[in-house]
């Protein structure tokens, strides 16, 4: 019987663990670099993305104290920037296209919210990153 348990909670693990893109530094840093950022802006980004959702595009933090939810690897708020189960907010996007493997979408829409409010729209960046980025250098990826 202890086996069969095993042998269950290990293939919820693997389809877990299948399901969910995390992506290395490197990986990362060259996606937002193909998506036409500086690479002198990468380790921010790279400090961000570890602070928010450790490279995973399919975490979903919340509930936050308002009630509302953060999606994807930017960790991307609901209350403003999409909406649940249909297209809105001010990315005009669907939450749940922010949680897949690719993170196109969030790199568009993190694109708006970077122009309106820069990294201080993320405390990841604010609390972690602000001021102290050697970690996070990224000239090994290219």
């Amino acid at each position: 019987m202890k086996f069969l348990v095993a042998i269950t909670i290990l293939a919820i693990a693997l389809v877990n663990n299948s399901e969910a893109k995390v992506y290395t530094k490197c990986e990362f840093a060259r996606a937002m670099f193909n998506a036409g950022f500086s690479r002198a802006s990468l380790p921010d980004w790279v400090c961000l993305v570890q602070s928010e959702s450790n490279f995973n595009s399919r975490v979903k933090g919340g509930p936050n104290s308002d009630g509302s939810y953060d999606w994807g690897i930017f960790q991307i708020n609901d209350r403003y920037w999409c909406k649940v189960g249909y297209n809105g907010g001010d990315c005009n996007m669907n939450c749940n296209q922010l949680v897949d493997d690719s993170i196109s979408d969030d790199i568009a829409c993190t694109k708006i919210i970077y122009a309106r409010h820069g990294y201080n729209a993320w405390y990841g960046w604010k609390n972690k990153c602000q001021g102290s980025l050697s970690a996070y250098q990224v000239n090994e990826c290219f």
